[in-house]
């Protein structure tokens, strides 16, 4: 059995502007190395990079957001939120939403379903333990779903994921028995791809200016095509928010704010509209 698309009902209008845009923010910190195995408890260096998503990434993408009236989508593992209640705080009170990133970032491919359970419940406990409101959507570390992850998905009742790529419009992704409203994401829309490197796998260190085309690129694609288009961009603090790429992530936000042809929304707010239009949503 694979998987398979379901497309929305036709002529999706979006409250304001052609293109729905979210951007995301995928706040791993240290979780994102410590799934990788113990002996990163040891690597101090390559740990303090990813701290850095929370001592400086996060606080200047919340003060931009802030700064441009935008609220945005922040996928954030438990165990990244035990670690740091006021980092997941500052997310809820600014107005943001919260979603599901696992609890200790483990791949759903690399483990069993008993693991992969206990993903699911351990953040959903620790958010409820820290009075963070209970995710209603779910992102995948590393964007790799398993027919377990689909079923527990559903079991545990969230109503979207953005791990899936079989479209540029939100659709219904379908396992077997169970569909769920997938709102897409993609390796080009992500600046991990474009930036992530470490000393032992190497990487890229990409343009800044390259990713601002790109990404203007196919929101322009996207506004010229209509026809219910999303553009769901993927980043993570300790990438995004260095400060030679935060000015263009920044310079993206305006142009495309100066169009007048996005509505710029979080995920929830997509799937709260698509609900409204749509009754399988």
């Amino acid at each position: 059995m694979i998987s398979s698309s379901l497309p929305l009902h036709d002529g999706v209008v979006w409250p304001s502007g052609s293109v729905a845009v979210a951007l995301t923010f995928d706040v791993d910190a240290e979780a994102g190395w410590l799934c990788e195995g113990k002996q990163y408890e040891n690597r101090l260096t390559t740990l303090s990079e990813a701290r850095f998503g929370i001592t400086r990434g996060l606080p200047r993408v919340l003060s931009l957001l802030e700064r441009h009236g935008l609220k945005a989508t922040f996928f954030i593992p438990g165990e990244t939120a035990e670690r740091y209640p006021a980092a997941a705080h500052s997310i809820i009170d600014g107005g943001h939403e919260l979603a599901h990133h696992g609890h200790a970032h483990l791949r759903s491919d690399h483990v069993d379903e008993v693991a992969q359970r206990r993903e699911i419940e351990e953040a959903l406990d620790t958010f409820e333990s820290l009075g963070v409101p209970r995710p209603s959507g779910y992102r995948s570390p590393a964007w790799e779903l398993t027919p377990e992850t689909f079923a527990l998905l559903k079991e545990f009742g969230f109503r979207y994921d953005s791990s899936c790529m079989g479209d540029d419009r939100p659709y219904y992704e379908v396992y077997g028995a169970h569909t769920i409203l997938e709102l897409p994401v993609h390796w080009s829309l992500d600046d991990w791809p474009r930036y992530g490197w470490n000393i032992d796998l190497g990487g890229v260190l990409g343009s800044p200016a390259a990713m601002y085309d790109e990404w203007l690129g196919e929101f322009e694609s996207a506004a010229s095509e209509g026809h219910g288009r999303s553009l769901v961009l993927t980043m993570h603090p300790e990438v995004i928010g260095r400060g030679y790429r935060f000015t263009h992530l920044e310079r993206w936000i305006e142009t495309v704010q100066s169009t007048h042809e996005a509505w710029f929304t979080t995920l929830d707010g997509i799937a709260d509209h698509l609900s409204s239009t749509d009754p399988k949503a």
